[in-house]
């Protein structure tokens, strides 16, 4: 009789998650403005972080990058990037790294230490929830965008204190209270970190982000944020006081320990920041504008005001057959399920892009007003 493999015990875990409905699967696909094809079938493209749609730009491959910055990857582009980056945000200084994934884990982990406190809203981003657990620091978690609960465990001891949010919150779509935050900051002396990843590029004035949206950026000791979406370029990037960047140049393990990004990168990002955004944000407005207020008129509760426009559909299963229902009728939205949201609270997270033409919008209502009466 044959014995079991070592690694059957992962079967077991694999149907588990296929039982909750929680099962995930890559799915093959090439985007192209405001469609994706998967396969053989063209559909309307509701899922993308490219949310200014700038057009793009051919760029030259000239080299890449195979060593640390601090090896032998480093050249001057990144610098001009930087203080291109750290004027956008009105910062001393800003570096940049691979992804906003890795900018959250080398940042907060490097400037956060143990006998400190870190307050975190409860809906921020895993790679925000995954930094703080890296750090040695006392991490409590206040609801979200409670102000009340944030003043009330502000008050614990810590010898340096934090307190860490999203400027656009990735799954629903709803702004940070910046400025009751900032107020609050300041009041008991914490630092405050904002991960504005998906407000970026996007708000405010010329879109330097959602402080800026607030009037509050020149309270914000630190920003945390990405390259790949509102930009439509790659890469993540912090900006604040020279001290801090040259801390993290020293102990970040996420920038040390890893290959830089590939030059002609660096240069796309450049050439897309000093593109025409501005006509490209209104467009996006208005298309946001466009969709959200027909998802009301037929029925469905939207309470975002930014383009990523969840609808909340509770249960799992049914989220995942109404995503299938919008695959088969030509529209490409992916159904967000537990650990990303908690469970019971699936969704259909609509990404608004510039790239959508009116008659695409119009489609797309066609299609969710008659998923609305099928499953909701």
């Amino acid at each position: 009789m044959a014995s079991k493999h070592k690694l059957n015990f992962i079967d077991s875990e694999l149907e588990k998650i296929r039982k909750n409905n929680l099962y995930r699967e890559l799915r093959y696909g090439k985007a192209s403005k405001s469609h994706i094809i998967i396969g053989r079938k063209k559909l309307l493209n509701l899922c993308s972080n490219d949310y200014l749609g700038i057009p793009v730009t051919k760029i030259k491959i000239d080299q890449l990058q195979s060593s640390s910055r601090l090896v032998s990857g480093n050249d001057e582009s990144y610098n001009k990037l930087e203080s291109i980056l750290a004027r956008h945000k009105s910062q001393q200084n800003s570096l940049i790294y691979p992804t906003g994934y890795m900018a959250n884990l080398g940042t907060i982990s490097s400037i956060a230490n143990k006998g400190d406190l870190i307050l975190s809203d409860e809906l921020n981003h895993a790679s925000i929830i995954e930094s703080c657990k890296l750090s040695d620091a006392k991490i409590i978690i206040y609801k979200h965008n409670d102000m009340q609960d944030l003043q009330k465990k502000l008050k614990q001891k810590g010898r340096n204190k934090f307190v860490i949010t999203e400027g656009v919150f990735s799954m629903d779509g709803d702004f940070s209270f910046l400025k009751e935050i900032t107020e609050i900051s300041q009041k008991t002396n914490a630092v405050t970190i904002v991960d504005d990843a998906h407000g970026d590029f996007v708000v405010g004035k010329d879109g330097k982000g959602t402080p800026n949206y607030f009037n509050v950026a020149k309270k914000i000791d630190l920003y945390i944020s990405s390259l790949s979406k509102g930009l439509g370029s790659f890469g993540g990037y912090i900006a604040s006081q020279n001290n801090v960047i040259d801390l993290c140049i020293n102990k970040s393990k996420s920038f040390i320990y890893t290959s830089a990004l590939p030059s002609f990168l660096i240069h796309h990002a450049k050439i897309r920041i000093h593109s025409d955004r501005e006509k490209q944000k209104k467009k996006l407005e208005k298309n946001t504008n466009q969709l959200s207020s027909g998802l009301k008129e037929i029925g469905y509760e939207i309470n975002s005001k930014t383009q990523i426009v969840p609808i909340i559909i509770g249960d799992e299963k049914k989220a995942m057959d109404f995503g299938k229902f919008l695959f088969t009728n030509g529209v490409f939205v992916q159904p967000i399920r537990f650990p990303t949201v908690p469970k019971n609270q699936a969704r259909l997270r609509i990404s608004v892009t510039a790239w959508l033409t009116k008659s695409d919008i119009d489609y797309a209502l066609e299609i969710f007003e008659k998923g609305f009466t099928k499953f909701l």
